[in-house]
């Protein structure tokens, strides 16, 4: 692991693989550690470069609430430090929101364009205030008891054919990156704090490209997951109307976190779009 001081906070990084690089941005209070099945298949190819967004992970948190623009200006610090010029960029939920604010700002730094399980905008303000007093619930629930916390988690964010795998073989090696002991022991790690949650949340309350989605013209792979209770399908079938080079792919009897529970799945969809 590695820091790069970039738009005023030291960012916590990593690099596995060589070739042609490729970012990817995680989701809402998640950790760059949640790419760990990604990394695995992505680096045998690609320079694989994961990072925990400001708030979270071993990333600087200052406390005072984002902007998209903020995060997106990380990124390019980021790409500054690592004398990155241009690269594939992959993001998940908010990873996914940061991501299009990102090609919309700085087209010219990205080939390919991959979103995963996010939106476009968020039509009411409220429905943000929702996902943050439940992401401090869960926050305050890890505390006391790690194991109810990621069970109650679970059922928001995997499908139930996935859930019960998990409890059937707690110790399994899924895709050869992590068992449900590993998932739980990590979520224990650095996790954020209620004010980090909402300084994050901020931007997520400001988030709407909608309108400027048809000026996206970089090849960009949609994929999104049959069961996703957080972000629906329907969201991301709007999403692949607007963008002129968008093929849109949808995993079945997958929740919110398909990267994780789907990886294999996911990951060659992935590879063979960048690949085409």
């Amino acid at each position: 692991m590695s820091f790069a001081f970039a738009n005023g906070i030291n960012i916590s990084y990593e690099i596995k693989g060589s070739g042609f690089p490729v970012i990817l941005i995680h989701g809402f209070g998640s950790k760059k550690e949640i790419w760990m099945p990604q990394i695995i298949d992505f680096s045998e190819k690609y320079k694989t470069i994961t990072f925990d967004l400001r708030g979270t992970g071993k990333t600087d948190r200052p406390n005072y609430l984002y902007t998209m623009d903020l995060f997106v200006d990380d990124i390019k610090g980021l790409m500054d430090h690592l004398q990155i010029e241009i690269a594939h960029l992959i993001g998940r939920s908010l990873g996914g929101m940061i991501a299009q604010n990102f090609v919309l700002k700085y087209p010219q730094y990205v080939k390919k364009l991959v979103l995963i399980a996010t939106n476009a905008k968020f039509d009411d303000e409220d429905v943000v205030n929702l996902i943050i007093k439940n992401r401090i619930k869960e926050i305050e629930l890890l505390q006391t008891d790690t194991i109810k916390a990621f069970w109650n988690k679970s059922s928001f964010i995997y499908h139930q054919k996935f859930r019960q795998e998990l409890k059937q073989n707690p110790k399994k090696k899924f895709f050869n990156a992590f068992s449900l002991e590993d998932l739980i022991e990590q979520s224990k790690l650095n996790p954020s704090r209620a004010q980090d949650i909402i300084n994050q949340g901020n931007a997520m309350k400001k988030h709407n490209v909608y309108d400027r989605l048809n000026k996206i013209k970089n090849d960009t792979l949609l994929v999104a997951a049959s069961h996703d209770r957080l972000i629906p399908k329907s969201l991301m079938i709007e999403i692949d109307k607007r963008i002129p080079n968008s093929t849109f792919k949808i995993i079945k009897r997958a929740g919110h976190f398909m990267t994780v529970s789907r990886a294999s799945e996911v990951n060659k969809i992935i590879l063979d779009f960048l690949e085409k």
